[in-house]
């Protein structure tokens, strides 16, 4: 074998190796290190509402208890009020939440709560009473290597703490 060759094979086996060096320190610190973020939902903006459809803004904050950062690549998510789904949808919006720090991402929403009318409407008839609210995501992370960490948010909120008299 010419030293051409025996080069260009050693040479291919390094970056192979590297390759797999790289591959098994990704995961690794995905699997056993990796701590899950904290995504709160920390505001919820009304831009517009109309008999059919309603627009909100949703406004997030993802906190990254990881000693590296993390990008996140988007979200998946569903929205429920005492069990009835309010909305659901995605977004692809990119950011990264520095390492032990956090960030803040805006998601725009559009709802028809017209079919879900009643419910809505009993629910609010007691404004002083909580309704139960519930939002489930599926947030992607990582650039080479995704990894979607699920996240459940619950609460009450009490109606006649918002309206306006």
């Amino acid at each position: 074998m010419s030293n051409l060759a025996t080069i260009k094979k050693t040479s291919a086996l390094l970056v192979l190796l590297a390759l797999l060096s790289s591959v098994s320190g990704c995961s690794t610190w995905v699997s056993s290190s990796f701590k899950k973020p904290d995504v709160q939902l920390v505001d919820v903006e009304l831009v517009h509402a109309r008999l059919l459809e309603q627009q909100f803004i949703l406004h997030f904050r993802v906190d990254n208890p990881n000693s590296q950062s993390l990008p996140m690549r988007g979200m998946n998510y569903r929205i429920l009020l005492n069990n009835t789904p309010l909305a659901s949808g995605s977004n692809s919006q990119w950011i990264t939440v520095p390492a032990n720090g956090h960030a803040y991402f805006k998601m725009p929403v559009h709802t028809n709560l017209w079919r879900h009318m009643k419910v809505v409407v009993r629910m609010l008839e007691k404004p002083d009473q909580p309704i139960h609210y519930a939002l489930h995501a599926d947030v992607k992370t990582g650039l080479l290597f995704s990894k979607k960490i699920n996240i459940l948010r619950h609460g009450d909120i009490i109606p006649g703490d918002y309206i306006r008299e």
